[in-house]
């Protein structure tokens, strides 16, 4: 389970087009603003901000859904 990621750590995700790849950036424990949308977070179930190695893009994702590489 993802749930010991630390900022810098590679991961991947399912994402449309099969499988990204990326660095996480940063761990979200509150409600906030990130990657263009309204996350809701807390410290039991944190959320991760991630950037796509290939777009560059940023995205938010529950620990669930990331694998470190």
């Amino acid at each position: 389970m993802a749930d010991e990621l630390s900022k810098g750590d590679h991961v991947t995700w399912k994402s449309h087009g099969g499988e990204a790849e990326g660095t996480v950036r940063k761990k979200i424990t509150e409600d906030t603003e990130a990657a263009g949308r309204t996350v809701k977070a807390s410290p039991d179930e944190p959320q991760y901000e991630v950037k796509s190695d290939k777009s560059g893009g940023t995205a938010v994702h529950k620990p669930s859904a990331l694998k470190k590489e």
